[in-house]
């Protein structure tokens, strides 16, 4: 098991709180609150040793231009590929209200 912490600039806090997926299911769970102004705070508790690049690339693609609230994301990864990863950001963030 490997925490990975990550942070990206942001906007002000982020309204609403979402919990997407579930680790027991093979998958990868996100919880997302809000955040403190300016920060886009993430935690990947996860269960692939040695991804912190891999994690750092798919954020910087996912987070890069786009104006984001501040939030504090946490991600229970066990193992999920990219686009899951993906899909489960976008549903937490469509789950607060944001696109």
């Amino acid at each position: 098991m490997e925490t990975l912490n990550f942070q990206f600039p942001a906007a002000q806090p982020g309204r609403g709180r979402a919990l997407v997926g579930c680790v027991s299911s093979g998958d990868l769970e996100v919880l997302i609150e809000p955040g403190q102004a300016g920060s886009l705070d993430i935690q990947v508790v996860t269960s692939v040793n040695g991804s912190q690049a891999r994690w750092s690339q798919l954020f910087q693609r996912l987070f890069d231009g786009r104006n984001l609230p501040a939030l504090k994301i946490d991600i229970h990864d066990f193992g999920a590929t990219p686009g899951v990863v993906r899909l489960r950001l976008e549903q937490g963030f469509e789950e607060i209200g944001h696109d």
